[in-house]
């Protein structure tokens, strides 16, 4: 059960809102923290996942970096308490407007994926009289046995620079005037759970590889990036609230070959926020009909678009139910507002008997959930509640 600090914290708030609890993202911070200074292994937060500047703050707190897929990240993350030489610039469209800020800025590098956008980089640089630190982000092929829309590893995605191309990538980077090559990154795909130590194996084995056809090309590799994609349990929340950071770290530490003064990193972005975020709505209505009966919440699929964009699971919790010790169970198709047929929470939950004006909370909803949310059908965005001020 969501935890409150009373049963009526929430009476008061107009609903739909995101509920985060700082006390769990601290707890995560403290495991992720004591595993990177274990392992050796430096943490740059995929702001992508969440950017509520006091999450970020605390984040930055840590002395962890940021890894960014905009101008607009970057600058962002500066002014939430990131340091500029901590960020990471990814992304397989970045404008030019973009590479001069993120210069300007002075970010630790880009990370190219792309032939073309390293010539253009490089011919930025030149024209500001400015030197850039690139990484290279190759695509190691590699299946995460993930949804087809979060694997970023394989070749037939759009992310990366495939192996084939790696001499012409050497020879381009030993013309480049304006560029510092720093080294490589990897990413195969997001929401890694069951098979956690075969993709990370397979990854580090490959960054392997793919490190020593570099540096046989006279090229060293200072920095191994691999990127993130430890998945969380979005079926059974509370029974891992803090991901298994170890069990990442340690399958990286087992199975990457490095040398002591190789740079190793990591992405993680989902596992850090997911957890401690709950979107809370309320039942507006409780409809029969001949076959099911709809709970209709305030909440949408605009506020939060996992389930109709990849038919993601979200636990889904009766509050009040909870509060009034309601023993009745019965299934219900849990649906919101928005006027699309797949804006659907779940459908046949079962739950406590569930009546109008009843709070109900969606967990897991910490990533994602924000940042990805919109004003369709001109519906206001929800707002951020945290459990120290409450």
């Amino acid at each position: 059960m969501l935890r409150l600090p009373s049963p009526h914290s929430f009476d008061k708030i107009p609903t739909p809102f995101y509920y985060y609890d700082m006390g769990l993202l601290g707890e995560t911070l403290d495991t992720l923290s004591a595993m990177a200074e274990k392992y050796c292994i430096k943490v740059h937060y995929a702001m992508k996942a969440n950017y509520e500047g006091k999450i970020m703050r605390k984040i930055a707190e840590r002395g962890f970096g940021a890894d960014c897929v905009t101008a607009n990240e970057a600058e962002w993350a500066v002014k939430n308490g990131f340091v500029p030489g901590k960020l990471m610039f990814a992304g397989v469209g970045k404008t030019d407007d973009e590479i001069r800020r993120c210069l300007l800025l002075g970010i630790g590098a880009f990370n190219c994926e792309s032939i073309q956008e390293l010539q253009v980089i490089d011919s930025i640089a030149g024209e500001m009289g400015l030197r850039a630190r690139v990484g290279i982000r190759m695509n190691p092929n590699v299946d995460a046995h993930t949804h087809r829309y979060i694997t970023t590893g394989l070749e037939e995605n759009k992310f990366g620079i495939e192996t084939y191309a790696i001499d012409s990538l050497v020879s381009t980077l030993k013309t480049c005037r304006n560029v510092d090559f720093t080294g490589l990154h990897f990413h195969v795909g997001s929401q890694i759970l069951d098979s956690i130590e075969e993709v990370f194996r397979l990854t580090c084995e490959r960054a392997g590889e793919i490190v020593k056809a570099f540096e046989d090309r006279g090229l060293e590799v200072g920095s191994i990036d691999l990127g993130g994609g430890l998945g969380v349990l979005y079926a059974d929340p509370d029974s891992a609230l803090v991901p298994d950071f170890e069990k990442w770290f340690s399958t990286i530490d087992k199975y990457l070959r490095r040398r002591p003064e190789q740079v190793v990193r990591v992405e993680p972005g989902r596992s850090v926020v997911a957890q401690c975020g709950s979107l809370i709505s309320r039942v507006l209505y409780v409809k029969p009909a001949r076959t099911k009966t709809f709970l209709i919440l305030d909440a949408g699929m605009n506020d939060l678009i996992r389930p109709a964009l990849y038919g993601a699971f979200h636990l889904i919790e009766n509050l009040s139910a909870g509060f009034r010790g309601e023993e009745v169970m019965q299934d219900y198709d849990v649906v919101g507002p928005v006027c699309e047929s797949d804006d659907v929470w779940g459908n046949n939950r079962e739950l406590p008997l569930s009546l109008r004006g009843d709070l109900m909370a969606i967990r897991s909803a910490g990533a994602y959930g924000s940042t990805m949310s919109s004003r369709y059908n001109l519906r206001d965005l929800a707002k951020a509640v945290f459990s120290d001020e409450i």
